[in-house]
């Protein structure tokens, strides 16, 4: 029990004996002021273009049927023409009829490619680039010859004058 309230004094007294502590605002003067950089990644659009040959679409006159394409159209209208009627005078006809629509079908205009043009194309992607960023400025100040720092969000100009909590203790 002793042991107990001995150290319970001691505690006291040390607490009793601390320091005496006085604190006063002042002005002080801001002689230096500092950025304090961070880095963060951002996706920064880039437009690229670049020149490129596209089709150019006309229309094109058939240039008729091949003899092969006449012959195809006249055994496939002879063999039809037969087929459904059993006559031959149905065959000639057959015939004659496939080997003209043959020979029609390729006189039709068609859509072809006439020709090639550059054209300048563009295009957006996202490149990931690290952007330098203010976090906030280490500030220099001095009062009655005493020089501090501090870090504020504040963006003060040297020379400005800024408040400081002064602080002595005794030892």
């Amino acid at each position: 029990m002793k042991k107990i309230i001995s150290s319970f004094l001691l505690t006291v007294g040390i607490a009793a004996c601390a320091p005496a502590h006085a604190e006063a605002l002042r002005e002080a003067t801001i002689i230096k002021v500092e950025p304090n950089y961070y880095w963060e990644k951002s996706n920064v659009p880039v437009e690229t273009c670049q020149n490129v040959e596209v089709p150019i679409y006309g229309q094109v006159q058939g240039g008729g049927a091949s003899g092969g394409d006449v012959l195809g159209g006249a055994l496939l209208g002879g063999i039809l023409g037969k087929a459904l009627t059993g006559e031959d005078n149905a065959a000639a006809f057959g015939a004659i009829v496939g080997a003209m629509t043959s020979a029609e079908s390729k006189k039709q205009p068609q859509q072809k490619i006439v020709g090639y043009q550059t054209q300048k194309q563009c295009g957006v992607f996202y490149q990931e680039e690290n952007i330098r960023k203010i976090k906030n400025w280490r500030i220099t100040y001095k009062w009655n010859g005493i020089v501090g720092q501090s870090y504020t969000y504040n963006n003060y100009n040297i020379g400005s004058r800024i408040p400081v909590g002064i602080s002595i203790v005794a030892k």
